[in-house]
C-alpha cells in the first residue's frame, strides 16, 4: 500500500523518518517529500509547516504529485482535559474547525460546502489488529479540534469547550488536513500524541520539556499500526 504520513513541524519529522527505510526526497511544489519503506508499505512523509494553509497546500500537492491510498496525519497535539493526558495518544475518529464560522444559516465547524464533521478512518476500519492494539493504556479516542492558534489559555479552551463538548484534543492542521483528502476523496486517518494540558499553569514548560521528555518510541504506536496494513 501507498502511505502518505504528514507531519507539521521539523522535530515531529526528525521522529518519522528513522522508522523508514531506502529513503530519497523529492521536492514538489517547494515542499520535501521523503519517499521511503516502512515494512511492506511504500511511504510518503512531509513536513507541511504549522497552521491550516501550509497543512491543506502540502495535503493537495501529496495527492496529486503521489497518489496514495491513505493519508495518515500524526504529531503533537494538546489536550482538553476531557480524557487525554500527556503522552496519551488521540486517534480521531472525527474531526472539525473550532475556528470556522460561514455565518447565518451554518453552524460553528462547519466549513462551506463540507460537513461539520470530517470523518476519519477508524482502528477498526483500518486494521484486523485495531483490538489488539488498542488494548494499550494510552490510546484514546474521540473528536479533534483544529484551528489557527497556538493553544494555550484555560479561556481558549473552554470556548473551544462550549462549541463541541467532547473534544479531546486540540492541534492546527488536521481539519485542514481532513478537508482536503475529504474534496479529493483520499481515506484519511489521524493520531496525534498530547504534548500539554492548554490553560494549566506550566502549560507552555510542558510543551517544550515534550520534546525531551517523550522518547522516540512514542511514534511506535504508528509503526505498530502501519506494519499491521495488509
Amino acid at each position: 500500500m501507498k502511505i502518505a504520513v504528514i507531519v507539521a513541524m521539523s522535530k515531529e519529522l526528525k521522529l518519522l523518518l528513522p522508522l523508514l527505510k531506502d529513503t530519497s526526497i523529492v521536492n514538489a511544489n517547494n515542499f520535501d517529500f521523503h519517499t521511503g519503506k516502512l515494512g511492506n508499505h511504500d511511504i510518503i512523509a512531509v513536513q507541511c509547516g504549522i497552521g491550516k494553509v501550509n497543512a491543506a497546500i502540502s495535503t493537495l500537492t501529496l495527492i496529486e504529485n503521489f497518489h496514495p491510498s491513505l493519508v495518515i496525519n500524526t504529531g503533537v497535539g494538546g489536550g482538553t482535559g476531557k480524557g487525554a493526558q500527556i503522552l496519551d495518544v488521540v486517534i480521531a475518529d472525527h474531526i472539525a474547525y473550532h475556528d470556522c464560522w460561514c455565518g447565518p444559516g451554518s453552524e460553528w465547524g462547519e466549513a462551506a460546502g463540507c460537513p461539520r464533521f470530517f470523518e476519519t478512518l477508524t482502528l477498526s476500519d483500518l486494521t484486523p489488529d485495531a483490538a489488539e492494539i488498542s488494548k494499550n493504556p494510552k490510546i484514546k479516542h474521540g473528536l479533534i479540534a483544529s484551528g489557527d492558534i497556538f493553544v494555550s489559555r484555560k479561556e481558549d479552551i473552554q470556548h473551544i469547550l462550549s462549541i463541541f463538548p467532547d473534544a479531546i484534543a486540540v492541534d492546527m492542521e488536521s481539519a485542514a488536513i481532513a478537508h482536503t483528502c475529504y474534496l479529493k476523496n483520499v481515506p484519511f486517518f489521524c493520531l496525534r500524541v498530547v504534548s500539554d494540558t492548554p490553560g494549566e499553569s506550566d502549560n507552555i514548560s510542558q510543551y517544550e520539556n515534550f520534546w525531551e521528555d517523550a522518547p522516540q518510541s512514542t511514534f511506535h504506536i504508528l509503526h505498530q499500526i502501519i506494519d499491521s496494513l495488509k
